[in-house]
């Protein structure tokens, strides 16, 4: 499976909605919209600023990545930004595959 860090911003309908419900009851419908598509949830963190959560999670592939964030954009409660996680090794092979790049100007 790939790792995905989501960054989510709620809306004004969003917040309203964790002060009804509470911090928990988001963490769990988070954790099954990410089981949902086949995924499982690795960490949850509220936070201050720009991002209002942020939510590591492991998903099977780009497009159920893309289904769990569209629906959760869809649903007006939220926008999210969706960020790809590497690891180490993952890195390591990119550097090691040959690419046919030439530079502008040569």
């Amino acid at each position: 499976m790939a790792k995905y860090l989501l960054q989510v911003s709620f809306t004004l309908d969003g917040i309203r909605g964790v002060g009804a419900q509470g911090g928990s009851a988001r963490r769990d419908a988070a954790e099954e919209a990410i089981q949902s598509v086949g995924g499982k949830l690795e960490a949850f963190y509220f936070a201050f600023g720009e991002t209002d959560v942020f939510v590591v999670a492991d998903l099977p592939d780009n497009k159920s990545a893309a289904a769990l964030v569209l629906h959760v954009t869809a649903a007006g409660g939220a926008s999210v930004r969706t960020v790809p996680l590497l690891t180490p090794q993952e890195i390591d092979a990119a550097v090691a595959q040959p690419v046919a790049y030439r530079p502008p100007g040569t």
